[in-house]
């Protein structure tokens, strides 16, 4: 049995083009080239039917037409995907883009990442070969000392704390220099979340003897409270602090699976058994029914503290604790994931008597910690 010939568009468009020649008949052209004089016709009937898509063959120009675009398109696809990573450095210096190709040099051609951020290929082997500067050099260093104290505050200190704790070590840089680093690290702090509230006032069981004003000239002389909650698998943990004014320092705390009076007097006897004040401390509050307690209010009254309470609905009126919970929450139980209260209990008691009384730097206090400030004043 003998194979069937098969015959390429352009075999079959140059037959069609001698058949149509002056003179020239279909069974000539036939002869000439010992094909069937039918076939000559099919493919004339061909032609008037689909033009230019006629003969499309075994889809061999088809399929390497097909090849190219998605070849094409892999291409748009990686530049695309590479602008997204390099996210607006077209904007920046050709160092700064020389450098960007460099980082991502095994995941992307040399070539197309030049031509996406509009450098030279050679150029970026230029620099790339060229000696880093001796500012290079200083702020790779500065770069990794800048990473490891942001590690050393589990990745909550911004660039005001990373450059007052440089400056504490010795090294001498400005603050916008901290931040360029750190934005060029990709190293970032955990910002303060703006809220706004709507103050109602009513009626009041003791006066707001602060006003807002959350200054003290010594230790034991302002004392603030408040509760918050934590989340924990096995249901809320409760937290109720008493913070001096004076340095920040929490220096009463305690902690409960219920919201009740006894969470505020065992806070504030950690507190009085930590510092005995003398008579004539203000103890600041809001109005909750824990703080207007008779447990509570014989406390004070026993040691001979004034109760100063927040106007209603006034968040405002005990910033500064709150101010602290939302540090405590932004920095630390917002990344956390607990799966008990005594895993909340441990992680709570480090932040609070290791992190932020002992480490954490304190802008009101100087950018220190709550401990180094009293230490300071009372060797002063």
């Amino acid at each position: 049995m003998t194979k069937r010939k098969r015959y390429g568009a352009e075999f079959k468009r140059e037959a069609l083009r001698r058949a149509n020649e002056p003179g020239v008949s279909d069974v000539l052209v036939a002869e000439e080239l010992g094909i069937n004089a039918r076939q000559l016709r099919r493919w004339r009937d061909a032609v008037k039917r689909e033009g230019e898509e006629a003969f499309p063959g075994q889809g061999r120009s088809r399929d390497e037409e097909l090849t190219r675009l998605k070849r094409k398109l892999a291409k748009v696809e990686q530049e695309r995907d590479f602008l997204k990573e390099g996210g607006g450095l077209l904007c920046q210096g050709v160092e700064v883009r020389y450098a960007c190709i460099d980082r991502r040099r095994r995941s992307y051609p040399i070539r197309m990442m030049c031509r996406s951020l509009k450098v030279s290929a050679s150029g970026y082997y230029a620099w790339r070969n060229r000696p880093a500067s001796r500012r290079t050099r200083l702020n790779r260093a500065l770069t990794q000392t800048i990473r490891l104290i942001h590690a050393q505050s589990d990745g909550t200190y911004g660039s005001p704390r990373i450059h007052a704790e440089l400056r504490a070590s010795g090294l001498t840089c400005g603050r916008a220099k901290v931040a360029r680093l750190m934005r060029n690290a990709g190293l970032k702090g955990c910002p303060k979340r703006r809220f706004r509230v709507s103050s109602k006032r009513g009626l009041v069981r003791a006066s707001n003897l602060l006003e807002q004003d959350f200054s003290a000239a010594a230790a034991n002389e302002r004392w603030a409270s408040d509760i918050t909650f934590i989340w924990t698998g096995q249901g809320w943990l409760y937290l109720a602090v008493v913070m001096d004014l004076y340095s920040r320092k929490i220096i009463g705390w305690s902690m409960s699976r219920r919201i009740n009076r006894h969470i505020v007097v065992d806070a504030m006897k950690m507190a009085l058994n930590r510092r005995r004040p003398e008579r004539g401390l203000i103890h600041h509050s809001d109005r909750g029914s824990q703080y207007l307690s008779d447990d509570f209010q014989d406390l004070l009254l026993q040691h001979g503290i004034t109760c100063s309470m927040s106007d209603r609905g006034s968040c405002y009126d005990n910033a500064v604790v709150e101010s602290f919970f939302a540090s405590l929450k932004r920095e630390r139980t917002k990344r956390r994931s607990y799966r008990t209260r005594d895993e909340a209990r441990a992680d709570l008691f480090e932040y609070i008597e290791h992190f932020y009384n002992r480490q954490r730097r304190h802008g009101y206090v100087g950018n220190i910690s709550p401990v180094a400030f009293e230490e300071r004043t009372m060797r002063a």
